[in-house]
């Protein structure tokens, strides 16, 4: 039913690119999108014949080119895709301009098929054909009288609503399996069972493919065996240990989730072994691009190259096309239902095994006035969703039971020294971690005798906030701050506490900062007892828009959000690396927060983990574990948690001080002027004095 039913719409695409039933510009966004599905049909045929591998890589590149050439660079300005072009194309044609951001979305959905083309997923791309089909035809039956007229805005938001509720019992489900069932294997027996020294084996992923994926790929290649299974052990022996530190049983689960970028694919082989050994079956599924399942923060899975990050910046809050309470109770119904028919399967899930790449160059994105965006009400249901999914996902993947870990590695798109500055990496990921635990545990002591701490800034950084610490009942068993070295986040370096809320207030001030991946120039954030009381950013001329940018993309539409953390990164060879070869905007958090004090809003790091037991190094329990809103998680769990965490660093160089505020008020200073002052701490300092 479903291959006939495929044959059939494939069949109307293909009349559909040379009709001209419709008046402009709508003719012309049918005909162009139809041709990318009739080439997505071509690739379905490709592969389900066995034809893609007998293409040449001169043939796949190009295949690939013409898969992203609409968004690739330049190319977005004048795409259909694009909101703001095809919305003034409508508006200059006298038509409703609301009609721009309904296709402009259409287009991209359909573009997020291309991976399903090369998955052979028949049933996927037969949905979404259909759609594309039924919303053509409501343009051609506004048009029988007239080749001018064009159905309402409405009528056609109302087809892709009832789209989305109607099919997210499938694509659900789908999704929610491919997280945690290995038996769907398609990229792990690509990975496994390919021949990496062929790099035509990257086009059979359908993801973007660049000369910085090829390159990745070729240099992991030029590595030796010895050198790429100890990044391997790296690694997985960090996902293994952050198990045994947090005591729980990885005996009892089966499978763990990889996440890479394409072009790692020697090293994630080595890691697959590394996990098997361990018990633990590979699950690796790639980042959806479809609005109904794609995240929220960033893609989630593995993918290839970002074809053009402000075609995923204009459409971000593409669900606000559909987004409503009905949809809502419907999709959490139908979450339940997914975990419920693999309950087995999340339970013996081990939790994600990340490995993050660093060197692209930051992105500050243009403001898109055509593009969907969710309304306040909207994003009240949007948090809403977030929330019950999240403790949905906790109830069969029960967060004290599973773990993580993750580590970074540069590409060569960070310049000229990427292999030098891949090799740095790789020693940095190394580092002794019994050298560094001896030297924060230096900082722990002083820490745990005080009440607060109080940070301020320099060189232009006007950072002064006080982050009140949780009084200890039993100092000599009990601690305040975690003794962090190379376990779940790779590499080593920071003593973290989560703070207590009352007391903690202030400002924390960044005169330049990256954060998931997009730029904040001059960032503010006032805190008073531990809240974002208001905030600000120099992004943008307009201040709302500035507000609107931090509540978007750092608040993700939270009314506020709580200091959820408070650390002191002690990683000063990392901070040398990076000023050596000045990548200080290119390295990602999971590195850069280990360069300075940084503070995290949103939840603590103990999230649905607050009642396990923890202990340093020395033996002590580590008790500073939830705050006022975790609190809650058992009368009120709706209040409990923010589902999001975002590291805010301040760089040595912009770091007046940091100081133990005793609880006779005497303080005790730890960084002075940029650099360690407690003793013990000068093997800390080395990085920080050596002229760079």
């Amino acid at each position: 039913m479903i291959n006939e039913r495929y044959v059939l719409v494939t069949e109307r695409i293909r009349g559909i690119s040379s009709e001209n039933l419709i008046g402009e510009p709508f003719c012309s966004f049918f005909a162009r999108t139809a041709s990318l599905l009739i080439l997505l049909d071509d690739v379905y045929k490709l592969k389900s014949s066995g034809g893609l591998y007998k293409l040449s890589m001169d043939e796949l590149k190009d295949l690939n080119g013409k898969l992203y050439e609409d968004i690739a660079g330049d190319s977005y300005r004048e795409s259909f895709t694009n909101p703001s072009f095809i919305t003034e194309r409508i508006k200059k044609a006298g038509y409703d301009p609301s009609l721009g951001r309904l296709l402009a979305f259409l287009a991209a959905e359909m573009r997020a098929l291309i991976p399903y083309a090369f998955e052979g997923n028949e049933e996927i791309l037969l949905l979404y054909m259909e759609l594309f089909v039924e919303v053509y035809c409501l343009f051609t039956a506004a048009g029988e009288d007239s080749k001018c007229a064009v159905p309402d805005s409405e009528e056609i938001r109302q087809h892709i609503y009832w789209f989305m509720r109607d099919n997210c019992e499938i694509l659900t489900p789908a999704r929610i399996r491919e997280q945690l069932d290995p038996s769907l294997d398609h990229a792990v027996r690509m990975i496994t069972d390919g021949d990496l020294n062929d790099l035509r084996y990257l086009y059979y992923f359908g993801e973007y493919i660049t000369e910085d994926e090829l390159k990745t790929a070729a240099f992991l290649n030029s590595l030796s065996d010895d050198e790429v299974k100890a990044m391997a052990h790296t690694y997985t022996e960090g996902y293994r240990i952050g198990f045994e530190k947090t005591v729980k049983d990885i005996s009892k689960k089966k499978t763990v989730n990889i996440r890479f970028t394409l072009g790692f694919e020697r090293m994630i082989r080595e890691a697959i072994q590394n996990f098997k050994q361990m018990g633990l079956e590979p699950v690796i599924y790639r980042a959806s691009e479809l609005s109904i399942n794609k995240g929220k923060r960033g893609r989630v899975g593995y993918y290839g190259a970002i074809p053009n990050r402000q075609y995923d910046y204009d459409h971000r809050e593409d669900e606000a096309a559909y987004l409503d309470r009905d949809y809502v109770n419907r999709k959490l119904d139908v979450l339940r239902f997914s975990y419920e028919d693999i309950r087995e399967l999340a339970a013996s899930h081990a939790g994600p095994a990340c490995v993050e790449d660093f060197g692209q160059e930051p992105f500050l994105p243009e403001k898109c006035d055509s593009a969907f965006a969710l309304s306040e009400k909207q994003r009240k249901l949007s948090v809403e969703y977030a929330d019950r999914a999240g403790r949905l996902t906790n109830e069969f993947i029960p967060g004290d039971e599973r773990s993580f870990t993750i580590i970074a590695y540069p590409r060569p798109c960070i310049g000229d020294d990427f292999e030098e500055i891949f090799k740095e990496t790789v020693k940095l990921n190394t580092l002794d971690y019994k050298k560094y635990e001896a030297m924060q545990q230096v900082i722990i002591d002083v820490l745990d005798k005080a009440s607060l701490v109080r940070i301020t800034g320099r060189e232009g950084n006007e950072t002064d906030i006080t982050v009140s610490l949780n009084p200890l009942k039993d100092p000599e068993h009990e601690t305040n701050f975690e003794n962090c070295v190379a376990d779940v986040n790779i590499p080593l370096g920071e003593v973290f506490t989560t703070p207590k809320l009352k007391g903690t207030g202030g400002l924390l001030h960044v005169k330049q900062v990256y954060l998931n991946e997009l730029k904040y120039i001059d960032l503010r954030l006032g805190f008073k007892n531990g809240i974002i009381t208001d905030y600000s950013c120099g992004n943008f001329d307009d201040e709302k828009l500035n507000k609107k940018y931090i509540e978007d993309n750092l608040l993700f539409h939270h009314k506020t959000l709580p200091m959820g953390e408070f650390a002191i990164g002690t990683n000063t060879t990392a901070y040398r690396m990076a000023r050596r070869f000045n990548i200080e905007r290119l390295l990602p958090i999971l590195i850069g927060e280990k360069t300075g004090p940084h503070f995290a809003v949103g939840d603590t790091c103990y999230s649905y983990e607050e009642d396990l037991e923890s202990f340093n190094p020395d033996g002590k329990a580590i008790v500073a574990r939830s705050n006022d809103y975790s609190d809650l998680r058992d009368s009120e769990p709706d209040k409990a948690y923010f589902h999001c965490h975002t590291d805010i660093t301040i760089p040595y160089d912009e770091l007046g001080g940091i100081y133990a505020v005793m609880p006779d008020s005497t303080e005790i200073a730890i960084i002075k002027d940029g650099l360690f002052v407690l003793p013990g701490l000068e093997e800390i300092n080395k990085p920080l004095r050596e002229e760079l």
